[in-house]
């Protein structure tokens, strides 16, 4: 049986949407980050970088969501999951726009805000206006433009999901992780058809049991 190796709070939980919408059997073995926000050293006995997620299929190891996404899709999916002819492009698209591009901003934002928080106390007054500036320069004004390119996105047709399909893709359960951290961090960048966007997928029933099933998930309810 397809093993998930699911830490909490990441990229993890989006799989478990996945496989819950295409009804795959699974088991989830369930990791804790530790006090220092990392994942434990245990995943490294799984895969040599010990980063989630990561699943077990048989004889097959898989890391990376991207790859892990589109291996289920293929050997699970049967006739879900795939996107309309007319969607093909903009499916290709988000399934590495997210990774590729959104994610590193999104990285950068809270380890900005993070380090001052965690400095030493007595030098936070220096450090905290510096990581400001470097967030107000180089990473919100970023941050803006691609939340308007997703805004204008899902606005034109009025589309329910990426593809434009009626259900749910590839790029849809990759996206996931990146728009409700988002949601949850800093809503207020996110236009009104993206925040539709997220709470129409923590709608599904799918979606629910996944989140029932992988436990402890600080992203699962942002306020919109």
């Amino acid at each position: 049986m397809l093993t998930v190796h699911h830490l909490n709070n990441s990229r993890s939980q989006r799989l478990l949407w996945l496989l819950e919408e295409l009804e795959v059997p699974y088991e989830i073995k369930k990791y804790q980050r530790g006090a220092d926000l990392l994942a434990p050293k245990e995943l490294k006995q799984v895969h040599p970088l010990g980063l989630s997620p990561i699943i077990t299929d048989g004889d097959v190891t898989l890391a990376e969501s991207g790859a892990i996404i589109e291996y289920v899709i293929e050997k699970y999916g049967g006739s879900k999951a795939h996107p309309p002819e007319s969607g093909k492009i903009h499916d290709l698209y988000f399934k590495h726009y997210v990774e590729g591009s959104l994610m590193p901003l999104l990285v950068n934002s809270l380890i900005f805000t993070i380090v001052p928080q965690r400095a030493p106390f007595i030098i936070r007054p220096l450090v905290r206006p510096i990581f400001n500036m470097l967030l107000a320069q180089m990473v919100t004004p970023r941050l803006k433009e691609h939340a308007k390119m997703i805004e204008d996105h899902l606005t034109k047709d009025s589309k329910q999901w990426l593809a434009g399909g009626t259900e749910p893709t590839a790029s849809d359960f990759i996206m996931s992780f990146a728009l409700e951290s988002w949601a949850t961090k800093d809503p207020e960048i996110l236009g009104p058809n993206t925040k539709a966007y997220v709470k129409r997928i923590h709608e599904r029933p799918a979606y629910q049991r996944g989140l029932e099933k992988g436990g402890e998930y600080a992203y699962g309810q942002p306020k919109l």
